[in-house]
């Protein structure tokens, strides 16, 4: 009868644990010193080995010839363990064993004296899912437990295991299995059976069984059913995915904000069997990488999957920004959580790619965020309705400057807008022409008028910036992004600094610019770059103007937004 390889293929002894030496090394000592604990824990994910160790400590605690600790497995005890027909050592599953009638049989039966070993062994799986009062009925004997006695509990959750259980037992983590230890034991396996495995194939699998050696047997019997090389191929092709290829091909596309050929590739991936929650997935995987690689190039290189090459990942990173590829993997990973309670899978993952390629279909701050950006590399315009805290949008300005005329100076000083204009059409009898040959009334004698808004002598303009404070600015700019998040980068952009003295002066080009610069955050930032450079303390000021030069001169702004009035004239 044919044997699964994750169970033909079970370590026998504790050298043939994968991945769990600091484990291992532990238990080999204890059991070669006779220094045993009466209760142990094992916590960790599924398939890294908890049960496994379980029954090779049992048969170490029992073997007749023990080899430093670990078992010999030719003596009765460690084949009779193997095999299941050593009574003194019971593997119970508290899935289908949580009462708690259960439990106290068990009690009772553990105050007898094993048989034909030295140490009667219960290997608990799934602890966690005894019932209170199974917990509790276990509580006792391991309170006073007999000298013959080893219970060894296995969870995969921690945290639903009573703290009075926990107290009592030896707690040992399992960590997952490096992706490089699973395709080294899946190599030699396959090389055991007799079986065609390629490195890529096993690396692949490697990284498919997330940590999980079982897992990873698991899908090496799957591939090799069909006979023949197992490559890379083969398993994509086995397990319905959608492999690197086609991932980063849909990766450039989403990069590219090329919508229709994103929808176009999924259609044909789903179309070949892909499952969409798979390929998703993969996407996620692929932009974790880029995004460890872009903000860590140096120490990051070891927390990559591995499967994709330094010239993809290169290309696929020119002209992308963390802050995106951020959002990539915050959005994927949402719609890959919600896939299992989905209606319509397909139709989840397709408005996924949608809000992949344009951020201002999310609806959120995320959109005004992307417009922002997008109005950085010359694409849509910013509205300004979509900033909820943005300032009123200016009165829109004339295009084409209409040359002024040359009029003598007005006695009174009367700006343009104050000036006599021709009547309107159908005027009131009390505006109409008098009649001709009659000498009109002289009008009443008016009040002098009372100049508004516009000051007795022109305002000092502020001294242009000298080129040597411009240029400062241009070279510290990457140093302050740098020191800030994502967020300020584009604003830092859209303003320009000017050195006048000890003081840096920030001008920004519109009110939401200078709302967000304006904080002690930027200030502190911009204050010890600059202070480092020049040497000397720096004060930072903030202010609103254009980022090329000084502010315009207010009279001439109220003249450029004079054409939204007919006319404005205050009375006395």
């Amino acid at each position: 009868m044919y044997q699964a390889l994750y169970r033909k293929w079970r370590p026998k002894s504790f050298a043939d644990v994968v991945g769990q030496a600091h484990i291992t090394e532990t238990l080999r000592r204890q059991a070669a010193q006779g220094r045993l604990s009466h209760a142990y824990l094992f916590t960790g994910t599924r398939g890294t080995g908890k049960t496994t160790c379980a029954k090779i400590l049992a048969k170490a605690v029992n073997c007749q010839n023990p080899v430093d600790g670990d078992p010999c497995g030719q003596c009765p005890a460690c084949q009779g363990i193997d095999n299941g027909s050593l009574l003194d050592v019971l593997e119970l599953d508290a899935a289908s064993n949580n009462g708690v009638d259960q439990v106290r049989a068990l009690r009772d039966e553990a105050v007898y004296s094993p048989a034909s070993v030295k140490y009667r062994v219960y290997i608990i799986d799934e602890v966690h899912m005894l019932s209170i009062s199974a917990f509790n009925a276990l509580l006792k004997i391991l309170e006073e437990p007999p000298a013959h006695l080893i219970f060894i509990l296995a969870t995969t959750e921690l945290h639903k295991v009573p703290a009075t259980i926990l107290s009592r037992c030896q707690r040992f983590a399992f960590k997952r299995i490096q992706p490089q230890d699973i395709a080294q034991r899946l190599r030699y396996v396959a090389e055991r059976e007799g079986m065609a495995l390629t490195d890529s194939a096993a690396s692949l699998l490697s990284r498919l069984s997330d940590g999980a050696m079982r897992d990873a047997l698991s899908l090496l019997d799957q591939c090799a059913a069909s006979g023949g090389t197992i490559d890379g191929e083969r398993v994509l092709d086995v397990l319905g995915l959608a492999g690197n290829v086609q991932t980063a091909e849909l990766m450039g596309c989403v990069l590219r904000r090329d919508a229709q050929s994103s929808l176009l590739l999924l259609d044909k991936l789903y179309s070949g069997g892909k499952d969409v929650g798979a390929l998703l997935g993969e996407l996620s995987a692929l932009t974790r990488d880029l995004l460890i690689r872009m903000t860590a190039p140096e120490g990051g290189a070891s927390l990559l999957s591995g499967g994709y090459d330094d010239g993809l990942m290169d290309s696929l990173s020119q002209g992308v920004s963390p802050a995106r590829l951020l959002f990539m993997a915050s959005l994927l990973q949402s719609v890959t959580s919600s896939l299992p309670l989905s209606a319509n899978r397909r139709t989840d993952a397709e408005l996924c790619l949608l809000r992949l390629c344009d951020e201002s279909l999310c609806g959120d701050v995320t959109a005004l965020s992307a417009r922002l950006a997008r109005l950085e590399e010359g694409g849509l315009p910013v509205q300004a309705s979509a900033a909820p805290t943005a300032a009123p949008a200016p009165a829109p300005k004339t295009q084409k400057k209409v040359p002024v005329q040359p009029a003598p100076p007005p006695a009174d000083d009367v700006p343009p807008w104050e000036e006599e204009r021709p009547p309107l059409p159908d005027a009131p009898p009390w505006e109409e022409e008098p009649p001709s040959g009659v000498e009109p009334a002289p009008p009443p004698e008016q009040p002098a008028r009372r100049k508004v808004g516009v000051p007795a002598e022109p305002a000092p303009q502020p001294a242009p910036p000298s080129p040597a404070g411009c240029a400062l600015w241009n070279e510290l700019v990457e140093q302050y992004k740098n020191k800030l998040t994502p967020m300020y980068w584009f604003m830092l952009d859209d303003a320009r600094g000017f050195l006048e003295g000890d003081e840096m002066v920030v001008r920004c080009g519109d009110g939401l610019t200078l709302e967000s610069l304006d904080t002690p955050e930027v200030a502190a930032v911009i204050r010890e770059a600059t202070g480092a450079k020049l040497g000397r303390e720096i004060r930072v000021r903030f202010a609103l103007g254009s980022g090329d030069g000084p502010p315009e001169d207010k009279l001439e702004e109220l003249i450029r937004q004079g054409s939204k009035f007919d006319s404005f004239t205050v009375k006395p």
